[in-house]
């Protein structure tokens, strides 16, 4: 059983128009896989306390004592505009690393293909820097989806458009759904059955392994379609919220 550890915030920034990134110390850090998450728990004066489960964005480094999440801020929640008025030097309460199921390392083998709606970007981010920082297989195919309200709600574009710029066999696409700008180039509707075969074309045969997480529906219809389009159920892993 995981202890609840205490944390400071050493860092904290604004990746997309509603989520931003929080790097805390922690000390005592066991280390973690890419797609791991940790319960973060707040506890108020009064001794009334607020618990929430969020994904860790940062890549496992050996060693390191520094832990990133992707917090999407909730004006009416409970827990995220705490986290987000957070100053560097401020403690709290984690827990973990949990999670066992929806977890990858670059010792994995095939394609790999990472579908997010919105903040359901964080844990595939932290597969991304892995495989960014620590794979000799510059071959290996990787697909990232994202799907996004607007450009400005697309957590980590800036690092986002990096990766696309400098790893030739990383495709990185977007789809809006809401508010398209004039200069848009990428897909401007909610995934669907055709989007999902042009942008996995060729990969069927490989062998990929699949990771689709954000909001509940938006997972399962996401999940459901691939297997529509041959995808092994038992290769997508999923993990939603909300």
């Amino acid at each position: 059983m995981s202890p609840w550890l205490i944390v400071k915030l050493v860092s904290s920034k604004v990746v997309s128009e509603n989520v931003k990134s929080l790097i805390f110390e922690v000390p005592e850090w066991p280390g973690h896989k890419a797609g791991q998450y940790c319960d973060i728990r707040l506890t108020s004066d009064t001794g009334y306390q607020a618990q929430r489960s969020y994904s860790i964005a940062s890549t496992p480094v050996l060693g390191s004592k520094f832990v990133e999440f992707g917090v999407k801020l909730f004006d009416n929640g409970e827990v995220s505009p705490y986290l987000w008025n957070l100053a560097p030097g401020d403690k709290i309460e984690i827990k973990g690393p949990l999670g066992g199921h929806f977890i990858w390392s670059t010792d994995m083998p095939g394609p790999l293909v990472l579908i997010a709606g919105g903040s359901g970007i964080v844990p595939l981010i932290s597969m991304l820097r892995e495989y960014v920082r620590y794979s000799k297989n510059t071959e290996r195919e990787v697909v990232l989806l994202v799907s996004a309200f607007s450009r400005e709600k697309i957590p980590y574009y800036t690092e986002l458009e990096k990766y696309k710029r400098n790893f030739p066999n990383i495709k990185i696409l977007y789809t809006l759904t809401k508010d398209t700008p004039a200069d848009w180039t990428g897909f401007a509707r909610r995934v669907d059955k055709a989007m999902l075969a042009e942008i996995t074309s060729g990969l069927l045969d490989k062998m990929p392994i699949t990771y689709v997480c954000g909001p509940t529906g938006f997972v399962e219809a996401v999940a459901n379609t691939l297997v529509e389009i041959g995808f092994n159920p038992h290769s997508i892993k999923t993990e939603r919220f909300g």
